[in-house]
């Protein structure tokens, strides 16, 4: 099943892409791959999820944070392509979560994000992967992501 036809069978909704908030895009292609740059959890409303895990949410909410922050990846993914079908396997991510000091289940949060992408793309959306705390992310969003896809014309 291609990637387009398994967003609207799970019913997900993306939000509009994200417009960069400083002096870069927010995808560069190179060949075959697609560089994204961090996106945070854009919810459908245009709003963010912001606050520290471990603190201000709990893991169960930065999990939901990571998710989100994927569906604004697939949208600006869409966007620049045409259709997320041109994603022929993720490659690399890059999950920063802004944590508290004493908060050390970064992996599991991102995993919020992972496996939307394995909903999305199946087996081709696992790829290699470093998830992290950060001290306080950009506007005190929740989340960061980075990733590097590979794709088809």
């Amino acid at each position: 099943m291609s990637a387009e036809a398994r967003l609207a069978e799970l019913k997900l909704e993306l939000p509009t892409p994200p417009k960069p908030v400083a002096t870069y895009v927010p995808m560069t292609r190179v060949g075959n791959l697609v560089y994204v740059s961090g996106h945070g959890p854009l919810k459908v409303d245009g709003t963010y999820i912001t606050g520290v895990v471990g603190t201000d949410l709990t893991e169960a909410e930065g999990i939901e944070a990571a998710r989100v922050t994927g569906l604004a990846i697939l949208a600006t993914l869409k966007a620049q392509l045409g259709s997320l079908d041109k994603v022929t396997r993720l490659i690399k991510t890059l999950g920063m979560v802004n944590t508290a000091p004493t908060f050390y289940r970064h992996p599991f949060v991102i995993n919020g994000y992972s496996d939307l992408m394995v909903d999305v793309f199946g087996e081709a959306g696992k790829g290699a992967r470093s998830a992290v705390g950060m001290g306080p992310l950009p506007n005190n969003i929740s989340v960061e992501i980075e990733a590097i896809f590979e794709v088809a014309d």
